[in-house]
């Protein structure tokens, strides 16, 4: 039976851990340069900037969901960002996705969030449909625009 629970400073490592194969299942471990220190600091430091739901069988982490919030201006309200979704490739197609998302949605209307979103990889047919399914509105007008790197510090000298 999957459990959908808080993540914790002790679970910084599995944490670390599954964004990495994260990265590996997107075909992008070159651009994951965060160490358990970064994952640490950003869930658990001073300031926190994201926070994590993990889903466990027995005492074993198989999946996690890490969010943040964000604000709607047109909506007047809260809503949440979902940054990653992953579930380990042998623990598919048992209801962990849809259970961490869930547990997500349940997060966002208890906070009075007004929406909950993210973004998926083209190619990723399966995902896509999945979230179909969950009743997402996958959204083909919308682009990802993002300053990284150089750009970004281009940008702010400017």
């Amino acid at each position: 039976m999957v459990r959908i629970v808080p993540a914790t400073e002790a679970d910084v490592v599995d944490i670390h851990a599954l964004i990495r194969s994260l990265a590996e299942y997107e075909r992008l471990t070159d651009l994951m340069v965060a160490t358990e220190e970064d994952t640490r600091c950003a869930l658990f430091g001073p300031q926190p900037v994201a926070e994590v739901i993990l889903a466990k069988i027995d005492d074993r982490t198989v999946g996690y969901a890490l969010f943040l919030r964000n604000y709607s201006t047109f909506l007047g309200q809260p809503g949440i960002y979902l940054e990653d979704l992953f579930v380990l490739p042998a623990n598919r197609g048992q209801g962990i996705g849809r259970a961490l998302l869930a547990g997500l949605a349940r997060i966002a209307v208890s906070r009075g969030c007004g929406r909950l979103e993210w973004a998926v990889l083209d190619w990723n047919e399966t995902a896509i449909g999945f979230y179909r399914r969950m009743g997402a509105d996958v959204m083909d007008d919308w682009r990802i625009c993002r300053l990284t790197g150089e750009a970004l510090a281009h940008v702010a000298r400017s």
